[in-house]
């Protein structure tokens, strides 16, 4: 097992995303490239806010070092979620990596202009999938320095 964060600690990571098969490929995924993460889900973005704020089933929740957010879900889709988040004061310095499959350009400047972290289109294939799991593992989990898991509250 790699252990990400330096060796300090798993990453926890928080995968935003309604489809049922792409939650478990992206499992597969991680486990096949045998880091050590912390990988919880949730299926849309009323429950993603709920994760983050630590509310109801989430209350003891840790707060993940990045989130993996899809677009197109239910309830709540990832455009609104990023909204939130950008506007929250106590959220806003997580990383959002937007993983979806849609490729359009409204969609990719769109969640720049809300301050994403990176953009990615989500390959259908198992094995290109797995490389930019790796490949997002190896930046965001070994190579960038994360906020602090317990970051002070700032105005």
């Amino acid at each position: 097992m790699i252990t990400p964060l330096h060796g300090s600690r798993p990453a926890e990571i928080l995968l935003v995303d309604d489809n049922e098969a792409d939650v478990v490929l992206t499992t597969r995924c991680f486990m096949k490239a045998k880091l050590l993460v912390n990988l919880h889900s949730v299926e849309n973005g009323e429950r993603c806010m709920a994760f983050l704020r630590k509310e109801g089933p989430f209350a003891t929740m840790p707060t993940p070092d990045l989130i993996l957010l899809d677009l197109n879900m239910p309830v709540m889709d990832g455009r609104e979620v990023l909204a939130e988040i950008s506007m929250d004061k106590d959220l806003r310095h997580l990383p959002v990596v937007i993983l979806t499959t849609s490729a359009e350009e409204r969609d990719v400047l769109l969640m720049y202009k809300l301050r994403c972290s990176s953009y990615i289109t989500k390959p259908v294939d198992f094995e290109k999938l797995m490389e930019v799991i790796r490949q997002i593992s190896n930046y965001w989990l070994t190579v960038v320095v994360l906020p602090p898991q317990h970051s002070p509250k700032h105005e």
